[in-house]
Parts: structure tokens; sequence; C-alpha cells
């Protein structure tokens, strides 16, 4: 693909360096000439001196016969009016990185429409993201993309006491928005329909929108989750989005901020979440506040250093897991040898979100389950395919798959049985290991 990518800066040097070296041709866009130099010194680039929120810099830069435009700035409107003015010009698709919340979250006005953006992106939410999933459900990393928040998927075994056991699958009344979407009974794996009983001891997959998968889950295991808690060092927009994520979620939530106007800011806001005016890092404070019991500590400031700082001594003291986002990528591989358990870094993130979106392949198997004998497929519904503008329960299906969730758009659902699958949905399929031909004539011409 030819590929122009506006910003010189973190995520766009390092979606820049993805990117190429993905057989794609690359064009990095900056008005800062220091920065470009160094780009085309250490990768296979091509670059372009000019403000890339001006038509003539991006004609001149080749934007009207590019594939993709991705607007990566610092700038928040230079990127919304960058990526505008680039599908006016004839670009095929536009990116747009944000971090601000009321672009992301179209407070007040539908940004993307307004703007004839395709995709807007925001590291800081999908970071915000990637880290409550991996506290919550790590095995549900793979579908991170896909569900963008709104869908969770959790393996499982079935207690003795709950409440599903024993009864047909069609029987139990589960929450609408969520269903079964495998079994392992022994050596035994299979997609389950109407009339599958689970037993105590059955491992199984449970797919759900987000806010009725605890509900879902109380159905099958029903043993009260623990009472955790976290504490979380800084409080910028990454910070608001991880509360609210992690909020009704079995989670006691400490937030930590030395700015006392942005502290109170936060409680205000935040009215679940305890807020302190105070250094975690500081011994003093660490020891009254009992930080060290914590199971989680997440370090969110904007200094790398301080992050790492904060996480070691956090480990140091007995905290169960620590977490940091870093800037620079190449702290990554480090982390874990100084006691970092899961560190993370946007512009890492918002490569990979770049990456993902502009993967056209039909058929993607995203994760395994049950030791590869059932996998999770990524399969976009193409015009023509027979299932299209059929009920889900007309469609004759199992035991082979089971469409486990739907993406039209920026909506994402666990689809019930009068759902129907329409052109350019992407759909989440779980289904027997190996099938990735018969889901191509299933969702393809």
């Amino acid at each position: 693909m030819n590929i122009i990518i506006c910003g010189a800066g973190e995520v766009g040097t390092h979606a820049a360096e993805v990117l190429s070296n993905r057989g794609h041709r690359i064009t990095v866009v900056d008005s800062n000439e220091q920065r470009l130099r160094g780009i085309a010194d250490s990768l296979d680039v091509a670059t372009f001196e000019g403000n890339c929120a001006h038509a003539e810099v991006l004609r001149n830069a080749g934007v009207p016969e590019c594939d993709l435009l991705v607007a990566a700035t610092s700038d928040d409107a230079i990127n919304l009016l960058t990526a505008s003015i680039g599908k006016a010009l004839g670009a095929d698709r536009v990116i747009a990185r944000v971090h601000r919340g009321t672009y992301f979250e179209q407070r007040g006005l539908d940004y993307q429409k307004h703007f004839g953006i395709d995709t807007m992106i925001c590291p800081e939410f999908a970071t915000a993201t990637a880290i409550a999933r991996t506290m919550r459900n790590p095995a549900a990393l793979a579908i991170e993309h896909f569900a963008r928040g709104k869908v969770e998927m959790q393996e499982f075994a079935v207690d003795e006491s709950a409440p599903a056991a024993g009864r047909p699958l069609a029987e139990l009344h589960l929450p609408h928005g969520a269903r079964v979407g495998a079994v392992a009974r022994g050596s035994t794996v299979f997609i389950p329909d109407a009339d599958t009983r689970l037993a105590p001891g059955d491992s199984m997959v449970l797919v759900a929108n987000a806010d009725v998968f605890e509900e879902a889950r109380q159905m099958f295991h029903a043993e009260k989750a623990r009472h955790r808690s976290v504490v979380i060092m800084g409080g910028p927009i990454m910070a608001i989005w991880l509360c609210r994520i992690l909020q009704h979620r079995d989670w006691s939530i400490r937030l930590f901020e030395k700015d006392r106007k942005l502290a109170l800011e936060l409680a205000e806001r935040l009215d679940w979440v305890t807020v302190l005016n105070a250094d975690p890092t500081e011994r003093d404070v660490f020891q009254e506040e009992q930080i060290g019991p914590a199971d989680v500590f997440i370090a969110l400031l904007d200094d790398d250093e301080d992050n790492i700082i904060g996480c070691v001594l956090a480990k140091s003291q007995g905290v169960e897991r620590v977490i940091a986002v870093v800037q620079r990528s190449n702290y990554l591989d480090l982390l874990s040898h100084i006691g970092v358990d899961h560190p993370f870094s946007p512009r890492v993130v918002a490569a990979k979100e770049i990456e993902q979106t502009i993967d056209d392949a039909p058929v993607r198997v995203l994760t395994n389950l049950f030791a590869g004998a059932i996998d999770a497929y990524r399969v976009r519904a193409a015009e023509g395919a027979a299932l299209l503008g059929k009920s889900l329960r007309e469609l004759k299906i199992s035991p082979d798959y089971v469409i486990a969730a739907i993406r039209r758009g920026e909506n994402v659902w666990v689809p019930g049985g009068d759902d129907t699958i329409e052109k350019d949905d992407i759909v989440l399929v779980i289904g027997r290991h190996g099938m990735e031909k018969q889901l191509k004539q299933m969702l393809r011409t």
C-alpha cells in the first residue's frame, strides 16, 4: 500500500517503522526538518517537509494517489483537519489519531462523520482498554481490537453449584447479549446447541456484551469474584478511561495525583474512585496508605522514568502485579528484567491499531482455544454472500460454528436470534480449527 503518515513524533515514527517493515511504501510529512532527517537516516521511507494541514503540502506529498493517509501529529485539531483535507483530495482511506475525549467520544458532535474520517484511533483509550483486559481477563486480549471494549470473552470451568449446571442452554434465559461459544468435556471439544447441558467440570467459553458479562458468568461460575485493589499513579485522560472501564468490576480503586487542582477535578468526575492528592512513591505515603498489599499498581505519569521507578518500588514492597506505561518502546523489552509485569507503550498500541485497521484479509484467526481445537475467527462479510440478510436463527451453521459477535461501524455486540449479518460487517466466529475455507464460502461471494 502507498501510505502517507503526517507527523514525525512518537506515534508517527513508530507507525512508519512497523508499516515499512510490512512492505508498505511510506512517506512521512512533517514541518520539522530535523525530525525528518532522523527518520530518513534510520528508516527506508520517503519524507516531505511541510505543514500537513495545508492542502498544497498534502497534494505535493502525493495524498491524491495514496491508499491511506494517517494523521498522527500531537495536535488533535490538526489531525482532524489533515484527515478531512486528505479525504477531499482523494485519499482512499484516512485515519486520524486523537487523544482528547471530546473528539474520541463524539461529545456534542460526531466529529468522525463531520470531517469525513474513516477511522479515529486514540492510543490512550486503546492502552487503557488493553491494561484493563490484562487485569480482568488476560485470555481476552486476542479479541481486544475487534471488541473495542464492548464484548468480553473468557474461558472457565463450570462450578458444581452453578445454577446453569445440568440444564439445557435453551432453558437458561441468559442475559440478552450473552452466549456460550464452545465447550470442552474431557477430551471432547464441541460447539454447543440449544439442547446442550453443561456439566460441572466442563470448560466453556462465554462471550457477552461487557455490561452483562458478569451476570452471565454467575450462572456458570457462581463463586463471587474476590474484591481486588488497584493503585493508579497519575491522573491523565488514560487514567479516567481506565477507571471507567474498571467501574463495577470488583475493583477497589485508589488514584494518586500530585497536582491538587487536577486531583480535585478527578475526585468530582470519578466519584467511585478514592482520589488522593499525594505521591505514592514517597515512602511515608506508601506505608501510610498501605499500598504494599494492593493487587495491582499502575503507573500512568507522562514521565517514563518516574513510571518505572514507581513500579519497581511497588514491586519491591509486595504489590502482586505492576504495570507501567512508557512512551519509548525501546524500554519495553527491558522492563520485565527489573520486575515490571506488564509494560505498555501507547505508540506501539497505536501502530497496532493502524495495522489492524488496514488488514483487509477476509478471514483471519484471532486466537486458539482449548489447545488449538477451536479457533476464534474474524471474517468480513462480502456483498452477495449467501448468509446476508437472514436472521441467525435461520442459519444452520452448528455444530461447526457460532456467530459470537458482530461489528458494524462503531457498534459491537453479541447478537441474538433475530439479528442479521449485513454487507461489510466484521463477524467474530467461534468454530472448529482449520475451517477458513468453509468460512470464506459462507461469508464471501
